[in-house]
């Protein structure tokens, strides 16, 4: 999956400080949940994927990891960030 630069820059609009806040942990895990929900419904068609689910599982454990780190350093954020129903994570 190929997200064009305008559809990026609306994630990093949206969760981030702005359209220029590529590297906040808050966007780049918007960014990972777009990719695996495109990931995710890839599979569904394409199950002997494996390559693709390999790709899906190292997403998931980068997401994890910067969620990880976002409980560590400042709890207040990764509530506000749960708390968005449209990226579809779960605590």
């Amino acid at each position: 999956m190929h997200l064009s630069a305008e559809e990026k820059k609306e994630i990093f609009a949206k969760y981030g400080e702005n359209a220029a806040d590529t590297g906040s942990p808050e966007s780049q895990i918007a960014l990972f949940s777009v990719r695996i929900k495109h990931l995710t419904e890839h599979l569904k068609s394409n199950h002997k994927d494996y390559a693709t689910a390999r790709a899906l599982k190292a997403l998931v454990g980068r997401r994890r990891r910067l969620l990880d780190y976002l409980i560590r350093k400042d709890i207040n954020r990764y509530r506000a960030i749960i708390a968005k129903k449209e990226l579809g994570i779960r605590k």
